[in-house]
């Protein structure tokens, strides 16, 4: 990924050669799958200590980079952006990958943060690259809310960090684990670890700290915002099932707060998104009560809750990305897509109709998709250790979900097109990747099992 990124940047020292840039994005992308299966097994300790390779991190790397050339191979001919940014969108892509890939490995708090550091800016920086228009000039908005909100997470979770610093005194995740099993209850310690999970929570989008979603959604571009909401949202949760794995399950004042989180973006995300129109907010909303999910997982504060956590955003990563390919290419110039504009999708691309299909119904948790089967360990883990009010919420949640999900489904399969609404054809690359997503949503959902048990060993 650092031999793609510097080829990257000297393509991009150039002009118009956003073609160039997108062959040397994907062979770079593709070359980081080929290499993630090929260290699978591997196992190592480097950096004394700060960066360990094991089967946590190499199946969340292989995760990212198969996310990674997804939507890469989704961006196709980026309309909405600029000829002459077209390479640096690339170039902040594959840099922002390869924080997210360095991210998962870190096991000392000094290194976790410049690896985040490293996943966030070239993200922020896909935002304003977008084109403008007239009467358009939403992407500045939104890069600046990004950046914003950003810079102010990172402000309370370094705050936090100084805490479980001063507590142990070692920076070395493992030592400050030890360290802290002695203070875990006192008020310190908890500050501490609410404030260092804040900036994670704003990653993943999650309650009071999901402000910028959808204003960010609706006004990146649509490549922009599949990137956004899938790839930092998995890095993310890693980092946070390596830090509350620092809270012992019988710690209840650090779970009750986890779980207070999780019902607030839910019922917030769910609720907001039933009255949206533009199909990207709709999916921001989405995407916060997802992260309400998500986090109900990680109340457990077990091994089988982070395991479900993570198979939920492996399954969330091609559910969500599977969404935004559809509306990629039905916006024909770039433009936000509202939800009237699905009308007749299954006559004008049956394939894309399928695609969002089984994407949307993945994300409403019908089985026996990949959604499903997400929302079920979720629930289970999080009932093993008696948060039946959650697993009621949740629930509820997944219900009032399903409305919103509808009106997709609605749109795309029983309300015909109007007549100036084009035919959508699909380049090869496009309906590769979406079998390939579908193929995707419909393996996790059926054969769980043993990426499960392998999730909850490792993790």
């Amino acid at each position: 990924m650092l031999a793609g990124t510097l080829v990257l940047f000297f393509i991009t020292l150039g002009d118009r050669r956003g073609v160039l840039a997108r062959r040397v994005a994907l062979v770079t992308a593709l070359a980081t799958v080929t290499a993630c299966v090929m260290a699978l097994p591997a196992e190592e300790v480097l950096f004394e200590g700060a960066y360990r390779v094991d089967g946590f991190s190499q199946i969340l790397k292989l995760f990212l980079s198969v996310g990674l050339f997804f939507a890469l191979l989704a961006a196709g001919g980026l309309q909405d952006i600029p000829s002459d940014f077209r390479p640096e969108f690339y170039l902040f892509t594959i840099l922002g990958g390869f924080g997210l890939v360095t991210l998962v490995s870190c096991v000392d708090l000094l290194t976790m943060v410049v690896a985040l550091q490293m996943a966030s800016f070239p993200l922020y920086l896909l935002v304003p690259l977008r084109r403008e228009r007239e009467g358009q000039r939403a992407q500045m908005e939104s890069a600046a809310k990004y950046i914003m909100f950003g810079i102010a997470a990172n402000g309370i979770m370094l705050f936090g960090l100084s805490y479980l610093y001063g507590l142990t005194g070692t920076t070395a995740l493992a030592g400050v684990m030890h360290q802290i099993r002695g203070v875990a209850e006192s008020p310190l310690a908890l500050a501490g670890l609410a404030l260092t999970c804040c900036g994670l929570f704003y990653k993943l989008a999650v309650f009071p700290f999901h402000f910028w979603t959808p204003d960010v959604y609706e006004g990146s571009s649509h490549e922009s915002a599949a990137i956004i909401s899938s790839l930092p949202k998995l890095g993310a949760v890693a980092v946070l099932a390596r830090l509350t794995a620092l809270a012992t399950p019988e710690n209840p004042r650090f779970a009750l707060l986890l779980a207070v989180l999780a019902t607030a973006s839910m019922f917030y995300g769910n609720l907001a998104a039933l009255v949206q129109t533009d199909l990207k907010r709709l999916l921001g909303f989405s995407g916060i009560a997802h992260a309400g999910h998500t986090v109900v997982g990680l109340v457990a504060l077990d091994s089988d809750g982070r395991a479900a956590a993570l198979y939920y955003l492996f399954a969330y990563l091609f559910m969500i990305l599977a969404s935004f390919l559809v509306v990629c290419r039905v916006s024909t110039d770039g433009r936000n897509v509202g939800l009237s504009e699905l009308a007749g999708l299954h006559r004008r691309s049956p394939l894309l109709a399928w695609t969002l299909l089984l994407a949307v119904f993945g994300l409403a948790g019908v089985p026996p998709l990949a959604g499903f089967i997400g929302k079920l360990a979720l629930l289970k883990a999080a009932l093993a250790k008696g948060w039946l009010w959650l697993v009621v919420l949740t629930v509820i949640n997944s219900a009032i979900a399903i409305y919103y999900y509808l009106l997709m489904v609605r749109e795309a399969f029983f309300k015909d097109a109007t007549p100036e609404a084009p035919r959508i054809g699909l380049d090869a690359a496009t309906q590769l990747l979406c079998v390939l997503l579908m193929v995707a949503i419909l393996a996790l959902g059926v054969f769980p099992g043993r990426l499960l048990a392998f999730l909850s060993v490792v993790g």
